[in-house]
């Protein structure tokens, strides 16, 4: 049986509903999946910044659903806004299921209702105020087309970014977005068009990886962007020695596959680019949490029982034997060397482009060294607080630009050491 395509995530009958208003300045989208519990409180603070700095405009607030069995969208529809300047809709997407497949959907609106601004809020934010609707906003109606999320962030909040996202977004593609997938964005009518017209729609972008995908084909397209001051974002984190693997094949694995379609560009050199921040961080402060650093020890060695003949394929001798002996060694802390890291992302990377099938299962052998990784953040980091952490996050991230040459290198042999 022929792959049935979706030619719209937007079905007839919300499509009736969106035609009714006709045209509305800002479109703000929530993606929601099995958000009862949350998504008031989402919806309440974007309406309220809708009013209270943008209300001489009309704005619409999409709730775009991905077919949840709780009482999500009766949720949604229960809440009253009294505000003139803001309707709100809720729908259930059409197509592969997924948050890419809901911000098409929001996308799709924003661009027939000729929108300035177009902004996507997680459905699970507890930190969301008034002010983000500004912050985010405001810039699009000054000439930028992408505005990405600044976040205050605990140190060991968002691994996955600080040990490889914001790396390689900023050695490769030279910008320095610090929360490449943070989740909170906002674009111009005119990216809205852009994203619309790249034919991702029906492959693993619309059912994950659409934050990096977002981020990446902004910058690679040429578009002004820049990042909002949003202050902490709180919504349930999860201690990084938790189960992250699904998360972590997903979002590496678009940042690997985009290294692949954007090839020429990062290859050559440009200039790195001005990524400004504007507005004021706004609301509650960063809040710690507890790291089991015995757990990630103990899932970075028998990553190493499991997949070190894998490794050592993919990796480096010097780097190998770091590995090795790190697993084979009862002593605490774990510390992986910083330029070790960076060669095995490199490796990594190189390893993907030349394994066309079975890419995710080869890129799950990558999730212990990750692991690894972290751990040594956690001793690394120990007696730094948040300024401090930031300092090294900004040191690793000029290693990674510093050692893009050994990536090129490797990279033009096809992925061989």
């Amino acid at each position: 049986m022929a792959k049935k395509r979706f030619f719209s995530a937007m079905r007839d009958t919300t499509r009736r509903e969106i035609e009714q208003l006709e045209q509305v300045d800002i479109v703000v989208g929530i993606p929601c999946y099995f958000s009862e519990a949350s998504v008031t409180h989402v919806i309440r603070m974007a309406a309220a910044g809708l009013h209270r700095y943008f209300g001489g405009m009309r704005a619409l607030i999409l709730a775009s659903d991905g077919g949840s069995t709780d009482d999500t969208r009766e949720t949604i529809e229960k809440i009253a806004l009294n505000y003139p300047n803001v309707h709100k809709i809720s729908s259930i997407y059409r197509g592969i299921p997924g948050k890419g497949s809901a911000m098409r959907e929001i996308l799709e609106a924003g661009v027939f209702l000729k929108a300035k601004a177009i902004l996507f809020f997680d459905s699970d934010l507890k930190s969301i105020n008034p002010e983000w609707v500004q912050n985010l906003a405001g810039p699009l109606f000054s000439g930028y087309d992408f505005v990405a999320p600044q976040y205050r962030r605990y140190k060991f909040d968002g691994t996955i970014t600080n040990t490889i996202v914001y790396n390689l977004t900023r050695a490769l593609f030279g910008a320095r977005i610090r929360q490449p997938i943070g989740g909170d964005f906002a674009v111009s009518r005119t990216l809205a068009k852009h994203y619309l017209d790249q034919d991702v729609w029906e492959t693993d972008v619309a059912r994950f990886g659409i934050d990096i995908w977002m981020t990446i084909t902004a910058v690679t397209g040429g578009f002004l962007a820049c990042q909002a001051r949003l202050g902490a974002k709180v919504h349930g984190e999860k201690d990084p020695a938790s189960d992250l693997s699904g998360m972590f094949r997903e979002v590496v694995g678009t940042v690997f596959q985009l290294m692949e379609e954007h090839e020429t560009f990062w290859k050559r050199e440009h200039p790195e680019i001005e990524i400004p921040s504007f507005g004021n961080f706004v609301g509650v402060e960063v809040r710690p949490f507890e790291i089991d650093e015995a757990a990630l020890i103990e899932y970075f060695k028998v990553g190493y029982q499991n997949f070190a003949g894998v490794w050592e394929r993919i990796i480096g001798p010097e780097d190998f034997a770091a590995v090795k002996q790190l697993a084979e060694s009862d002593c605490c802390p774990l510390r992986l060397p910083d330029e070790a890291w960076v060669r095995i992302v490199y490796d990594y990377a190189c390893a993907l482009r030349a394994t066309p099938v079975q890419r995710f299962k080869l890129l799950s052998t990558m999730v212990p060294l990750y692991y690894g990784r972290v751990a040594s953040l956690v001793h690394a980091l120990k007696d730094r607080d948040g300024d401090g952490a930031e300092a090294f996050f900004e040191e690793q991230a000029s290693l990674f630009e510093k050692m893009k040459p050994y990536l090129i290198e490797k990279w033009e042999k096809g992925g061989t050491s």
